[in-house]
Formats: structure tokens, C-alpha cells, sequence
């Protein structure tokens, strides 16, 4: 497809010098990124709290799953409301927002006397994850030069695996040396009030998206926001481009969500980010943020010694997430859902099959399935997380950003949701093996829908990915990328 007469096209684009824009860039990423940080923590934090908050509020193993997936079910609404409201509001004002979130709702959980109140301090803190889940990555996403978009965009889910490791190591330090305390739990959940404040205070001195301000109208503003994060004629080049693709959006009466239905092409990028947000889910990933603790004590652990092995699975995801960084300006997306989804159904099978051949009470039991596991976490944080919320943060055009991915979101935590609320059952009711060797179908369907489905974005500026999606053209172009 060639670029309408003086359009700013992706070759015309001045290339990056180095320059202190670097620093600021690097700066306002990892402001941003405390909203992973916190999607991480809180949602990893249950992990090691659940037994003592059930022994001191008198939860059964239905409640403990209401606790559990009411945060999950409240991302759901986040997720949806955060997509509309970054669209309306702005993506900086909607961070703001979200940070005061997870401060009303963690004081609720950690104030809570009883069931009924924690389940609307989870909710609200789920609100306010969702949220972070679907905004974040978009708002670096569109600050991001296009070089390093995948690398920069993808730091969130590096500090989402931070979150979740800072989780299992608190749960196990506070476990191990406050355990016999009444309301050790409450420890627990209150840590997350930190970096909460530090995500409220630092957004302060965040701009907001300049592709946001062009799509308001609000071109100068754009362009002085583009100056401290690129080299003076790099900002004006992109201003212009970014500036060219809304007017051709306004001149369609291209908006919103209403304009998807008029477009195949719309519906079917939409169905794909979807696809691509669930299958996330059904990898079973969460399953180990959640229950790692009693998937462990299931294969063979004590309980204090699940708590301590639980962290091994949290240190790989970490480092997983930060070589899949290094990955995702030299390997194609699509080559990275590949192997993902391909070496996770391998992890799969072999779990379900190690449950199955070594009975319970053998003595290697619970290390080979603790090794498997941090197979599995491994494969996932290098070659999917990160690339799922990079392509979700890509493929949408501009004036269904925020919606879109909000709609995609919003399907994935329903999908997280209903796995926290069934996979403790799902374990009595078929045990290990049966778990492990039905999220090894669901895998393997999604390496077909990935093959078949998914575009290429790498290395493209996300207005020629606009033009491309629009028009269907992106389809082919991957096809003949592979």
C-alpha cells in the first residue's frame, strides 16, 4: 500500500539520535509501570495470604473463591470502564484515577472485619487493575518511537512480574517471621499502599498521550509533548503524521466503537484482540499466581514449604519477562506466540503426565512437577505475556484504541475470573492430571488461532498499522512475513 501524496510515511521518519529525550522517556515508563506493579502484587498477593485470612474470618472454600475471584470479576468492569474513560478523559487523568483506586481499596481490604467488606475492598482494588491493564500498556504504547515500542511497552508486564514476585517474597518473609501473628494477612495486603502512592504522586509529572491530544484536537500540545520525549525533527515529523491519520478519521466520520460494525476488517481485528486476550488466560497462568501454594502442597509440599518454593516460579517469571524485552525487537510477534503456545501444551502435558505416573507420597514428586512448573511460568513470561499486551497495545486503530482493548480486557478477566472461581474445584474434581491435560487442549488451540489470525506489527509505526488494519491489507502482509 503506498502513503497518499505528502503523507509523513514510515521511511520519511528522521531516525533517533541520542539525546536526554531517552531519560525522560525511560523516566514516565516506569511511572506508568507502578500500575503493573500493582496489578501484579495485588493479584499475586492472595496467593499467601488466603490461609490465615480464612482462618481469621471464617471463610469455607466456597467464600475463599469469591474472595479470590471477586478481584478478578471487578478487572472485568475496570478493564471495560478504563478503555472508555481513556478515550474521554484522557490516558494520564484515567492513571490518576486508577492510583486512588488502589489506595481506597486496599485500605478497605486491610481495614476489613469481615467477608462481606473484603469482597468490596477486592472488588474495587480489581477495578482499578483492570483498569491499569488495559490503559497502561496503550498510553506507552503511543508514547513509544516505533523502534523501541515493543521493548518499552512491554516494561509493564516486566513490572507485572515484579509485582507477583515482590508478593510471594513479602508473603513468604511476613509468613515465615510474623506467621503466628493475629491478622498477618493484613501485613500482607498492606504493602501494596506504597507503591500506590509513588504511581499517584508520579503521574504528576507525566505527560499525557500525544496521540491522545491529536485525536482531541489539541495538535500543539502534541508536539510539545513529542519534543522532550524525541529529537526536535523526529517530533515534528510524527506530529504531522499522527495529525494527518485523524484528519483522514474525522473526514470518514470514523469514532468509536460505532464505526466497527461498518468495516469487516474492524470486526475482525477485534475478534482477534479478543482471542488473543483470552487464550492468555486459558494458558492457565494465573492458576499459579492464585493457587501456586496449593498446586505445591497438591504435589507433595508442606505448607510452609510451598509458601518459600512458591517464590522459585516468581523469580523465573521475572526473568522470563525481562528477556522477552530483549526478544521483542528482534523476533517477530507472531514467531513469539508461536513458540509460546507450542512449548506451553508441551509444559502441559508434562505436568498432567508426571501427576499421573508419580502417585502421591513418592519423594521426587513434588520437585519434578516444582520443575515443570517453572517450565511452564518460564515459556509464558518470555514468549507470551509481554507479547500480549504489545500487540494488544498495537493493532487497533486509533479511535477504538481505548474501547477495543478495554472490550478485550474486559473478555480476558471474565476468562481469569472464572478460572479462580472453578480451578480449586477443577482440582478436587479431576486432580492434577486432568487439570493440567485440559488447559493442554485449550493451548493447542490457540497455536492454531494464533497461526491463522494473528497480524505482524513489529517494527511498523502504529499509524501504518492503522491503514493496514482498516483496509485488511496488514493480513496479507503477514502472511507473506510468516
Amino acid at each position: 500500500m503506498t502513503s497518499p501524496p505528502g503523507k509523513a510515511s514510515l521511511s520519511e521518519l528522521p531516525p533517533l539520535t541520542p539525546g536526554p529525550y531517552r531519560s525522560r522517556l525511560s523516566f514516565v515508563a516506569l511511572i506508568a509501570t507502578f500500575g503493573g506493579l500493582l496489578f501484579g502484587y495485588d493479584s499475586g498477593v492472595i496467593n499467601g495470604a488466603l490461609l490465615p485470612m480464612s482462618e481469621d474470618l471464617g471463610l469455607t472454600a466456597l467464600t475463599e473463591g469469591v474472595v479470590t475471584s471477586s478481584l478478578l470479576f471487578g478487572a472485568a468492569v475496570g478493564a471495560m470502564l478504563g478503555g472508555r474513560l481513556a478515550d474521554s478523559l484522557g490516558r494520564k487523568r484515567t492513571i490518576n484515577l486508577l492510583a486512588i483506586g488502589f489506595v481506597v481499596g486496599t485500605l478497605t481490604c486491610v481495614f476489613s472485619p469481615g467477608f462481606m467488606v473484603m469482597v468490596i475492598g477486592r472488588v474495587i482494588l480489581g477495578m482499578a487493575v483492570g483498569a491499569a491493564s488495559s490503559v497502561v500498556p496503550v498510553f506507552l504504547a503511543e508514547l513509544a518511537p516505533h523502534e523501541i515500542r515493543g521493548s518499552l511497552a512491554g516494561r509493564n508486564e516486566v513490572m507485572v512480574a515484579v509485582g507477583a514476585l515482590a508478593a510471594f517474597v513479602m508473603n513468604a518473609i511476613i509468613g515465615n517471621v510474623w506467621g503466628e501473628v493475629h491478622g498477618v494477612w493484613r501485613i500482607m495486603l498492606a504493602v501494596a499502599v506504597a507503591p500506590a502512592l509513588v504511581l499517584l504522586f508520579g503521574m504528576m509529572r507525566v505527560p499525557e498521550s500525544p496521540r491522545w491530544l491529536v485525536a482531541h484536537g489539541r495538535v500543539d500540545e502534541a508536539r510539545e509533548v513529542l519534543n522532550t520525549i524525541r529529537p526536535p525533527d523526529r517530533a515534528a515529523a510524527e506530529t504531522e503524521q499522527i495529525a494527518q491519520i485523524a484528519e483522514e478519521e474525522r473526514q470518514r466520520h470514523v469514532s468509536g466503537l460505532s464505526a466497527i460494525f461498518t468495516n469487516k476488517w474492524l470486526v475482525r481485528i477485534l475478534l482477534v484482540g479478543i482471542g488473543v486476550a483470552v487464550f492468555q488466560q486459558l494458558t492457565g497462568i494465573n492458576t499459579i499466581v492464585y493457587y501456586g501454594q496449593t498446586v505445591l502442597i497438591e504435589s507433595g509440599f508442606s505448607s510452609s514449604a510451598a509458601l518459600v518454593a512458591n517464590v522459585v516460579p516468581g523469580v523465573i517469571g521475572v526473568v522470563g519477562s525481562i528477556a522477552s524485552l530483549f526478544m521483542m525487537e528482534r523476533i517477530n510477534r507472531r514467531t513469539m506466540f508461536m513458540l509460546g503456545y507450542g512449548l506451553i501444551t508441551v509444559c502441559h502435558v508434562l505436568i498432567g503426565s508426571a501427576s499421573m505416573l508419580l502417585p502421591a507420597g513418592n519423594p521426587i514428586r513434588p520437585y519434578v512437577i516444582l520443575v515443570l512448573v517453572v517450565a511452564f511460568v518460564g515459556c509464558m513470561q518470555t514468549f507470551l505475556n509481554v507479547a500480549t499486551w504489545v500487540i494488544l497495545s498495537e493493532i487497533f486503530p486509533l479511535h477504538m484504541r481505548g474501547a477495543a482493548i478495554g472490550i478485550s480486557v474486559l473478555c480476558m478477566w471474565i476468562a481469569n475470573g472464572l478460572l479462580g472461581l472453578f480451578f480449586p474445584s477443577l482440582v478436587e474434581g479431576i486432580g492434577l492430571t486432568g487439570s493440567f491435560f485440559t488447559l493442554a487442549v485449550f493451548n493447542l488451540i490457540a497455536l492454531i488461532f494464533v497461526i491463522r489470525t494473528l497480524p505482524e506489527t513489529r517494527g511498523r509505526t502504529l499509524e501504518s498499522v492503522e491503514e493496514d488494519v482498516t483496509s485488511g491489507e496488514i493480513y496479507a502482509k503477514s502472511r507473506r512475513r510468516g
